[in-house]
């Protein structure tokens, strides 16, 4: 059975809604597009949980800072078409941003405290982006469950915590990173990397593992650890490191001492490109 494109929220709506009157499990995967093998485990995940799959596809001018950014970001709608039909995702829906936002909108999403670290200060408005145009998916697929990766922990953290706080009846299901054989984080913006600055985008993962392999060993000392794993950014051509910080799990808040579980997470510029990725450790455990 091929995928139903579907770009009007009416005609998703009543999709859905044939749907439940026969009781069944509805996904989403929301997506802004150029789908990688990321997204196709997030897939992957929700055709093996539900009845009915949708993957959203709309990249979501509120969430990008810069009109650069937006205008570079990759549309290729035939190819992620394509790795829909492969997963067997059922609905592929694509809304005009007209289709979103009418322009009359007063109602924004806007999560507190967890945003004021990490991506929050450099990118100012992004969560509020994210976190309006992901309660707006919700609300009009109806999800029993929504997909998220790992791999954008802030993201998550927003999104789990608006969706609480809102009382949305979508469980939020968390998918572990997806990989590269090299440990990069699959990503929609690696395409951007020359392939000098791919092979650099590898210390990202590097210092991540050692500041895991620190904490693991027992060193509780937070700038002890991102000193260790900072080591992996000195020197190295066309870098800028955003920030490497290490921060509770569950509210984002950075941490001097390490005392459980923490989130390991780093942001840094390779050429034109900026690249995230963290990583869950708790101490006294190694892989």
């Amino acid at each position: 059975m091929s995928v139903q494109v579907i770009d009007t929220i009416d005609e998703l709506q009543a999709r859905v809604a044939s749907t439940r009157f026969l009781e069944k499990v509805v996904g989403l995967v929301p997506t802004m597009g150029a789908l990688h093998a990321g997204h196709v485990g997030l897939i992957d995940r929700a055709v093996d949980d539900c009845d009915l799959v949708i993957v959203s596809l709309f990249i979501n001018p509120t969430q990008f800072n810069q009109q650069d950014d937006f205008d570079r970001y990759p549309r290729i709608i035939e190819d992620d078409l394509a790795v829909c039909e492969k997963c067997g995702v059922d609905i592929l829906f694509a809304p005009a941003t007209e289709e979103m936002y009418t322009g009359q909108e007063c109602t924004t999403v806007d999560v507190t405290n967890l945003t004021d670290h990490l991506c929050g200060p450099e990118r100012p408005g992004h969560f509020r982006g994210v976190a309006t145009v992901v309660v707006k998916l919700l609300n009009i697929s109806r999800a029993d469950r929504a997909y998220f990766g790992e791999k954008d922990a802030q993201q998550l953290a927003v999104i789990k915590r608006a969706v609480e706080d809102l009382n949305i009846p979508t469980e939020i299901v968390p998918v572990p990173t997806v990989r590269e054989d090299d440990g990069l984080a699959c990503s929609s913006r690696n395409q951007h990397l020359t392939v000098e600055d791919r092979k650099n985008a590898t210390m990202l993962y590097r210092a991540l593992v050692a500041a895991k392999d620190a904490i693991a060993m027992g060193e509780q000392n937070t700038e002890v650890v991102t000193r260790i794993a900072c080591e992996y950014f000195k020197n190295q051509p066309r870098t800028r490191v955003e920030y490497f910080e290490i921060v509770d799990p569950s509210d984002m808040q950075p941490l001097k001492v390490i005392q459980g579980p923490v989130c390991v997470a780093t942001a840094v510029w390779i050429g034109q490109t900026r690249l995230i990725d963290n990583i869950l450790c708790c101490p006294d455990k190694r892989d």
